[in-house]
């Protein structure tokens, strides 16, 4: 297992709460299939939406601080101009990782996590590295 992996690895396994930030309501889109996945694997699944009011039986909030809870993992389904200021939030609210999904890549963003201690994913989709690492479901769920 070469090193990127054993950081996903690392992630995926000791992650229990994951704010997804751009999660959609429209069970078409890859967002949502993604969550359902890993919800399906014992994760729990915060979205983050200014639109919408609940996902995935979910309650949503409008933004990262808005969130009452702990969050491990930032994962991003935004557009990569749009990553930094949710980068700043992650920081702020004290996240572990900020995971910027397939297709998605900001330098800028991942260098302000990275120096504030944050670990960082890019262009990484969850569901795809879940399965190919054969992670498994988390303890307790069927």
């Amino acid at each position: 297992m070469d090193n990127h992996d054993r950081k996903l690895t690392d992630i995926l396994t000791s992650a229990k709460t994951v704010a997804s930030v751009g999660l959609s309501s429209n069970p078409e889109k890859e967002s949502y299939k993604v969550a359902e996945y890993l919800i399906g694997q014992g994760y729990k699944v915060i979205p983050v939406n200014p639109t919408a009011t609940e996902i995935l039986g979910e309650k949503v909030y409008p933004s990262l601080s808005a969130i009452p809870e702990k969050v491990d993992v930032v994962q991003v389904f935004r557009k990569p101009e749009d990553v930094p200021p949710v980068a700043e939030e992650a920081i702020k609210i004290g996240a572990k990782v900020v995971w910027m999904q397939e297709g998605i890549v900001n330098y800028e963003a991942a260098q302000k996590a990275e120096e504030a201690g944050l670990q960082v994913v890019m262009d990484a989709c969850m569901r795809a590295a879940h399965k190919r690492l054969n992670i498994g479901p988390k303890p307790g769920m069927s």
